[in-house]
């Protein structure tokens, strides 16, 4: 955790005040709030996920907020910092309005994805809309082809290099590997996915245990299978939540491959 503490105060996001100048009062328990547990989801900020409501906090952030991270920023402490793990879009736009405060200039963050991440990797059809306010809508509204997203997932099967040039810090995927304490069964780790419930009900083997995933609201998937050398992506929309179908159909393809050899 130094790589990460030294990058955040290399940003200008000290450690010894709060994030956010709206959680810098004394008496504001959100000041205690750091960039690791925005990152793990145990910030304890309340946020309502529920995407079947209009009124749920993650509906009126994505379609009626303007400014989507202040929305999220505003809402009260209900856990210790740390304590509970709980899933939150919000929590994403936080990290990206957090991200947006360290550069210099409006275009500097807005030019950041393309240039650090989307043109070294190709990523031709990759768009990251920004809400109304400007900063960048971490937690949704990413669109590319089914092969850009490949490439995101190889560059993480491949610890953020890219030919032979690292895209991303050393130990930073192993970072995001490393479950967050209080997430249930580990199934979370930094803006993660560790755990996908697997299919032994349906008469299917699991998928491999060292298998992570970035996961969409429809079941969309990108998942990386280091013991196969393997990505697969899924961008078929599927409105059944039970995500064990999805494990099963995962798990049986990912069968067909054999598993890397060792060195």
């Amino acid at each position: 955790m130094r790589w990460l503490e030294n990058a955040l105060r290399t940003a200008g996001l000290l450690l010894d005040k709060a994030l956010l100048p709206e959680w810098q009062g004394s008496s504001d328990p959100r000041r205690d709030i750091t960039l690791d547990q925005l990152l793990r989801m145990t910030s304890g900020l309340a946020f309502d996920e529920t995407y079947s409501s209009y009124n749920s906090d993650i509906t009126q952030m994505l379609f009626v907020q303007g400014d989507m991270a202040g929305f999220a920023a505003s809402k009260p402490l209900i856990h210790p910092p740390g304590t509970v793990w709980h899933y939150s879009g919000g929590t994403s736009l936080i990290l990206s309005r957090l991200l947006r405060n360290s550069f210099q200039s409006e275009r500097d963050y807005l030019r950041f994805q393309r240039e650090r991440l989307f043109d070294p990797l190709a990523m031709r059809s990759a768009v990251l809309e920004a809400d109304d306010s400007g900063t960048l809508v971490a937690a949704s509204f990413m669109y590319a082809s089914a092969r850009d997203w490949a490439r995101l997932g190889l560059l993480f099967l491949q610890d953020g290099v890219w030919q032979g040039r690292r895209l991303l810090p050393e130990g930073w995927v192993a970072y995001t590997l490393t479950p967050a304490s209080t997430a249930p069964d580990a199934r979370y780790g930094a803006h993660m996915w560790l755990k996908i419930p697997d299919a032994r009900d349906l008469g299917e083997a699991p998928m491999p245990e060292e298998s992570y995933y970035m996961l969409g609201y429809d079941q969309q998937v990108v998942a990386v299978v280091p013991s196969r050398d393997l990505v697969l992506v899924r961008l078929s929309l599927s409105h059944d939540k039970d995500l064990s179908e999805l494990a099963r159909n995962l798990a049986a393809i990912v069968s067909a491959f054999p598993a890397k050899r060792s060195e």
